[in-house]
C-alpha cells in the first residue's frame, strides 16, 4: 500500500485522534494530531489559549500551526474548529484528502460532555446544537471523503476510510 497523508476533519469528540492513531498504523505513516502540536507550541491547554486571546486570536495562532503542518505529515488529527481557516484546508488539502468523520448530535452531546474544560472553540452562549450546524456544513465543504463514526467500531472507521481511498 503506497504512503499517503490523510487529513481528519470533524466535531470535537467525533474520534479524529483515535481513528488517526488507527489508521496511521494501518498505513505505516506518522500521526499528527495539531490540537497536541498547538498545546505543547504554546505550552498551555487549548482553553487557556482561548480564555488568553479570545476566539478571533485563538482562530489566528491556530491558523498558523496548521499551515506549519509538512508534507510528509502522514495521518492528520486537527481540531474541530479547522474549517474556519480557507488558507489552513487549501495547505491541508494539498498534502492529502480530507475525511470527515460524521457524527449525529445526539451521539455527540453523549460523548462530548463539558464543552468548556475541553476547550471547544465557540461564542458566547452558543450551544452544542448551534454550533453542531454551523460546522457540519463547513466540514461537507471541505471533504474528499466522509465516513460516520456512529453506532460503529474504531476498526470499522478505518475500514470505511480505507475502502474509500
Amino acid at each position: 500500500m503506497k504512503k499517503q497523508n490523510l487529513i481528519l476533519i470533524g466535531m470535537p469528540g467525533a474520534g479524529k485522534s483515535t481513528i488517526g492513531v488507527l489508521l496511521a498504523k494501518r498505513l505505516g505513516v506518522a500521526f499528527l494530531d495539531t490540537d497536541i502540536l498547538m498545546q505543547t507550541g504554546e505550552g498551555c491547554y487549548l482553553q487557556e489559549t482561548i480564555a488568553e486571546h479570545g476566539i478571533n486570536g485563538f482562530r489566528s495562532i491556530e491558523e498558523s500551526y496548521l499551515l506549519a503542518v509538512p508534507p510528509d505529515c502522514g495521518v492528520v488529527a486537527t481540531g474541530g474548529s479547522a474549517v474556519y481557516s480557507e488558507k489552513a484546508m487549501a495547505h491541508l488539502r494539498s498534502l492529502g484528502p480530507a475525511v470527515y468523520l460524521m457524527i449525529g448530535l445526539e451521539a455527540l452531546k453523549e460523548r462530548l460532555g463539558n464543552l468548556d474544560e475541553r476547550g471547544v472553540l465557540r461564542m458566547p452562549g452558543q450551544t452544542i446544537d448551534m454550533l453542531f450546524e454551523e460546522r457540519r456544513f463547513l466540514y461537507r465543504r471541505f471533504a474528499d471523503i466522509t465516513v460516520s463514526t456512529e453506532g460503529v467500531t474504531p476498526d470499522q472507521v478505518v475500514t470505511g476510510v480505507l475502502q474509500q481511498l
